[in-house]
C-alpha cells in the first residue's frame, strides 16, 4: 500500500548498528527510505550498512554529547537534503542493585538512553518543521511498567522516554510530527543475552511470562517501524505501543 511506502525520506537510527536498531533500520529500508546508521563502532556499522543497501550509510558518533548530536545531524542534512524519521535507540544498562550503583554509572545510562533521545530529536525538529512534518519513535522497555531490583537507572531512563515521548507529541504536533514509543518486551539481543548471563533465571522466567511462549526476534520490529515512520501512523502520536509477545498483560 502507498500508506507504507517509505521511497525518498531519509531516516536515522541511533544505535542502529545491532540489535532491535537494525531490526528497524530494515524494515525502514526495505520501505524504501535511505538509512543513516548511527553508532560508535566504525565495523559493526559498516556491517549494517551492508545489510541495509545502498541507500544506508553509517555515521559515527556520541550522541550523548549536544556538538557530536548537532554535527551529526548536519551531515545527514548536508548529504541527502533533508530528514524525515528518527528512531531513537541507542541504549545501554548496568545491572546492578541501587544500593551499589554509583553515579557515574547512573550518568552513563541516564544519558546513553534518555538524553541522547531528547539531543537527536531536538536537533532534528527543525528539518523536519521545514519539511512540513516528520516521525520520531522512541525505544522504552519493559521496565518503564515494571520494577526491577537490578535495573534502577535502566528503569529511570526508560520511564523517562515514555514521559518525553508525550511531552516531544504535545510540543511538536502543529508542526507535523508524531512522535510515538515503542516498549520492547524480551527480544533476543547481544545485550539480553548478557542479561541471561548475569541473571540465571531470567530465560525461564521470560518463557512462563510470555503468551507467546519464546523470545521475540529483531526482524520483528520491522512492521512497528515501518507504521510508525509512515503515512499510516499520521493521526497516530504520543502513543505507548507494546512489541512483547503479550508479556506485559500476562498474569
Amino acid at each position: 500500500m502507498d500508506l507504507f511506502d517509505l521511497s525518498g525520506r531519509v531516516a536515522v537510527v541511533t544505535g542502529g548498528n545491532g540489535g532491535i536498531g537494525l531490526g528497524m533500520a530494515r524494515g525502514l529500508a526495505r520501505a524504501g527510505a535511505a538509512v543513516a546508521v548511527v553508532g560508535r563502532n566504525p565495523e559493526k556499522s559498516r556491517d549494517a550498512v551492508s545489510d541495509l543497501g545502498e541507500l544506508a550509510f553509517a555515521i559515527e558518533a556520541d550522541v550523548t554529547r549536544g556538538p557530536d548530536v548537532e554535527a551529526m545531524v548536519a551531515q545527514v542534512a548536508a548529504r541527502t537534503g533533508r530528514i524525515d524519521i528518527l528512531v531513537n535507540n541507542a541504549g545501554t544498562n548496568i545491572r546492578k542493585r541501587p544500593e551499589e550503583l554509583d553515579e557515574s554509572e547512573w550518568r552513563t545510562v541516564l544519558d546513553t538512553n534518555l538524553t541522547s533521545a531528547f539531543l537527536c530529536s531536538r536537533a532534528c525538529h527543525p528539518h523536519m518543521q521545514s519539511a512540513g512534518g516528520g516521525k520520531i519513535l522512541n525505544n522504552g522497555s519493559m521496565m518503564s511498567i515494571f520494577g526491577a531490583p537490578w535495573s534502577p537507572a535502566y528503569a529511570a531512563s526508560k520511564g523517562g522516554m515514555v514521559q518525553l515521548t508525550k511531552a516531544l507529541a504535545t510540543a511538536w504536533a502543529a508542526d507535523g510530527i508524531q512522535v510515538n514509543c515503542f516498549l520492547p518486551g524480551w527480544i533476543d539481543t547481544d545485550l539480553t543475552r548478557r542479561a541471561r548471563r548475569e541473571v540465571p533465571e531470567l530465560h525461564d522466567r521470560v518463557l512462563a511470562r510470555t503468551p507467546a511462549g519464546r523470545w521475540g526476534d529483531i526482524d520483528e520490529f520491522q512492521g512497528i517501524a515501518v507504521f510508525l515512520a509512515s503515512r499510516a501512523s499520521d493521526f497516530v502520536t504520543g502513543a505507548v505501543i507494546t512489541v512483547d509477545g503479550g508479556f506485559s498483560v500476562s498474569g
